[in-house]
């Protein structure tokens, strides 16, 4: 027999996921792990069937657990998530991700190995129409996310963040869980503090986390917005952290406006929209290897939509906000002083 492993608790912060929730958490619970597991699902305001669904699972296995989160705020789940389960090691779980079936197996190996506070590996995007799978093509090509670890796959070694996260709960504890001000890119800002604390944020492409992309042209939009607008948080909260690959959208974006304003001119301005238009064409040929006409004519929309959304959110991201986060922010805490 197997060698009992550490016990783990898998938090899920969940928000109208009824199409996915039930999915995601048989995909916990058939996991290959030697060690005892719960789950503790933090349940927001959905307006679906989720919190019906969750109910369900809680009465059909012992392991499953439910907490309210009135917020709806992600950060606000994890951490409240996090105060309700009592396992060494946290595995952060979305309600639309899949694990792989060896993923918790691996991950705590992989602690073990490194020595890392926390492990994380590729967001692997799998659509289940021609929409999704766009989208996930999109996703997971250079010319859609550039050069994404996480998203395009890469060496293991160090990184700044990881996607979801497997942690060791004296981490999570140490620095105070979640900043709850950060509505997106909480996971950026709590890998941070762990590294300034001397910990280490792990990568490997061994942990792969199917995930399903938004099923409308609308909620992409709405997405790669946010992330734009955060990622601007980010820059302002941490300057050292911006680079070409996060300035190409917002300039995109600028060039096009100042395009259009030209072509009411000359037709001449609209060269470099007709320049973009063909590289995203382009560019999905190679994504959309495999894929059926309807995903591959779909593809370039989707770029667009990530694009153009992305560097949006960026450019309208308001400094106010900035602000208010700066404001929260929590210096990292080092083992020493975390004992004091």
């Amino acid at each position: 027999m197997p060698a009992q492993q550490p016990a783990v608790s898998v938090i899920m912060p969940v928000l109208d996921e009824e199409h996915y929730l039930r999915d995601s958490v048989r995909h916990i619970l058939e996991q290959e792990y030697a060690g005892e597991m719960e789950v503790v699902i933090a349940l927001g305001p959905s307006t679906d069937r989720t919190d019906e669904i969750a109910a369900e699972l809680v009465a059909e296995d012992p392991r499953v657990h439910t907490v309210p989160n009135p917020t709806g705020r992600t950060p606000a789940a994890l951490n409240a998530a996090i105060k309700a389960s009592r396992h060494p090691i946290v595995v952060r779980v979305d309600g639309h991700g899949m694990l792989s079936p060896n993923y918790i197996a691996t991950a705590v190996r992989l602690l073990e190995e490194t020595g890392a506070q926390n492990v994380g590996g590729i967001m692997h995007a799998e659509g289940e129409n021609a929409w999704e799978e766009a989208v996930a093509a999109a996703m997971t090509s250079k010319i859609g996310v550039g050069n994404a670890p996480f998203h395009t796959g890469g060496q293991a070694g160090p990184a700044e963040t990881v996607y979801l996260g497997v942690f060791r709960r004296e981490a999570l504890e140490q620095q105070g869980g979640y900043n709850e001000e950060f509505i997106r890119a909480q996971d950026w800002e709590l890998n941070f503090r762990i590294r300034e604390a001397g910990g280490l944020i792990w990568f490997s492409p061994e942990l792969m986390v199917q995930y399903r992309p938004r099923r409308s042209v609308k909620a992409l939009a709405k997405q790669y917005k946010d992330y734009g607008r955060w990622r601007h948080v980010v820059a302002r909260y941490h300057s050292g952290s911006i680079n070409l690959r996060y300035l190409a959208p917002p300039t995109l974006v600028c060039a096009i406006a100042a395009s259009v304003v030209v072509g009411a001119v000359t037709p001449l301005g609209f060269a470099l929209p007709a320049g973009y238009l063909a590289a995203i064409t382009a560019g999905s040929v190679p994504a959309g290897k495999g894929l059926g006409i309807k995903a591959r004519a779909q593809i370039p929309v989707a770029l667009a939509t990530m694009h153009l959304s992305w560097g949006f959110g960026f450019l309208t991201s308001p400094r106010a906000l900035a602000n208010k986060v700066i404001a929260s922010r929590r210096p990292a805490v080092h083992r020493d002083s975390a004992q004091v």
